[in-house]
């Protein structure tokens, strides 16, 4: 077989493996999560700087310059401001995302059984008197009968 012909098979076998990967149903998911995260912080930001932020400067009747949160040290500036908000947007963004985790989980567990373990058990009933009497016991201490090898073995 020539290098030519191998060279194509190595990329067929890698561009058929690249596409097995990429249309993975988890990955077109986290496709879709980062395209619905984006316009969402895109939201977020927009609330913090159109309604959270007024709402800051406007408690004191004051601009957000005018009360220290903007410092500027030779010719550059600091804006303090710009950085809380950023710091409210981390924050809502990071509940939110905890809020969708917390409810996809819930709803993953609503379709699952619980499943019970079943232990051996411990207890076993006489078969003369049905009282409860230890698995191990070879005498019954309520009506004191012996009980049989084979019947020990049935009750297991």
């Amino acid at each position: 077989m020539s290098k030519v012909k191998k060279g194509k098979e190595k990329a067929g076998g890698f561009l058929k493996e690249f596409k097995e990967f990429a249309l993975k149903g988890n990955m077109i998911d986290m496709a879709v999560g980062i395209i619905i995260g984006g316009a969402f912080s895109g939201l977020v930001t927009s609330l913090i700087d159109n309604i959270i932020t007024p709402l800051i400067n406007s408690l004191g009747s004051v601009d957000a310059d005018k009360a220290g949160l903007v410092v500027k040290i030779n010719g550059q500036t600091l804006d303090f401001g710009a950085l809380i908000g950023d710091i409210l947007n981390f924050i809502i963004m990071a509940f939110v995302v905890f809020l969708i985790v917390k409810g996809i989980n819930n709803l993953s567990k609503v379709g699952k059984k619980k499943e019970v373990k079943k232990e051996d058990p411990t207890t076993k009933k006489c078969p003369y008197c049905f009282s409860e009497i230890d698995i191990k016991a070879t005498k019954c201490p309520c009506c004191t009968s012996d009980i049989p090898v084979e019947k020990i073995k049935k009750n297991k």
